[in-house]
């Protein structure tokens, strides 16, 4: 079964812009009970990603989101396979991807999100490639 990531990520999206002080997009994170947002452009492209950790060195008051966003933003298509998504994130090292559709952010996938395939039972794994039984691994 071929799940899209369009099924499983968070359409809900809140974004930040670029210019936004890093106090108002921390308690953006506060209130929302989240651990990151997409910085987009004006737009709605995105631009970079600002996560939690990126907000816990002590910056002037007043500073922009800008200065401690991420800017390398990987993104998926809403439309793709939930496994192109979850091997971004594994070979990456990175907790979410950034849903797009023609270049605009509509959704955040997690790998949280991704465990819900295994907790539901919708994931099922496949059967590892069974070896050769001929020397070489090739047949003659």
């Amino acid at each position: 079964m071929s799940i899209k990531v369009a099924e499983l990520m968070t359409r809900s999206v809140i974004t930040a812009q670029p210019h936004q002080s890093v106090e108002h997009v921390r308690s953006m994170l506060e209130k929302n009970s989240i651990s990151a947002v997409p910085v987009v452009d004006s737009d709605g492209h995105p631009i970079g990603v600002v996560s939690s950790t990126d907000l816990v060195r002590e910056l002037k008051p007043g500073s922009p989101i800008s200065q401690v966003m991420t800017e390398k933003v990987y993104t998926v298509p809403q439309y793709d396979d939930t496994s192109i998504a979850a091997r971004v994130m594994r070979n990456h090292k990175i907790h979410r991807v950034v849903v797009t559709h023609e270049k605009q952010v509509v959704g955040v996938l997690s790998a949280f999100d991704l465990l819900e395939l295994v907790e539901s039972h919708r994931y099922v794994a496949k059967n590892a490639p069974t070896p050769s039984k001929h020397k070489g691994g090739k047949r003659r």
